[in-house]
């Protein structure tokens, strides 16, 4: 996958290790978008609860990061996998007793086509750049009936840029595409991709979506 190296920079590495951030995504007029490297390695808070109760069956974490939702979810017994292209997520999350590989999303997974619930938190909506085609993807991936789970920014925005990966002092790795959507733009490339609405909600400042394959 094209954005592997950047995801794979020392400063990502480095506050996965530590837990601790700052970390960004820095556009490349100079726009930053905080990473929340200390919320991603925490325990699930509130929020992260209410993904993790509307999950069921079988769950693919796809972007699974440091691995605090498959490793609740496999506290709780469920079938869980995370995914992740950082090396350094993928240890993260095994050591914390989930189980993950190190793939992109649109690598050959595991049971694709009968995973029952997907997950696409933190961000990753924006993984590759193109929301319609991640969202087709992720479509292949889960069984008929099955739900996708989605974070979506808070604004409405939908928007395509290239970015770095930068800790406050420089850009590292390789630029690569990102996407970033509100819930209208997601429920408009869900549609053309196969999902219809199921439910919306929101904790605080971070907006959900839960969607479902093929018609409700």
């Amino acid at each position: 996958m094209t954005a592997a190296p950047a995801w794979q920079a020392d400063p990502y590495t480095d506050a996965l290790r530590t837990g601790r951030g700052p970390l960004y995504l820095r556009r490349t007029d100079g726009w930053l978008l905080p990473l929340e490297v200390e919320r991603w390695c925490a325990e699930p808070d509130t929020a992260d609860g209410t993904v993790l109760t509307r999950s069921h069956g079988a769950v693919l974490d796809i972007g699974c990061g440091p691995g605090r939702l498959v490793a609740a979810l496999a506290a709780r017994g469920r079938t869980v996998l995370g995914i992740d292209v950082s090396q350094e997520a993928v240890a993260r999350t095994i050591r914390i007793g989930g189980s993950a590989l190190r793939r992109s999303v649109f690598d050959p997974l595991p049971r694709e086509g009968s995973w029952d619930t997907a997950l696409l938190i933190d961000g990753n909506i924006g993984i590759g750049g193109d929301p319609r085609a991640l969202l087709s993807r992720v479509a292949q991936l889960v069984a008929p009936g099955g739900l996708l789970l989605a974070e979506t920014a808070p604004l409405d925005v939908d928007e395509r840029v290239r970015v770095r990966v930068f800790d406050g002092v420089a850009a590292q790795g390789t630029p690569f595409p990102w996407a970033r959507v509100g819930t209208e733009a997601l429920l408009r490339y869900g549609r053309g991709a196969g999902w219809s609405l199921r439910d919306e909600w929101g904790v605080g400042a971070r907006r959900f979506v839960s969607l479902g394959r093929g018609g409700a």
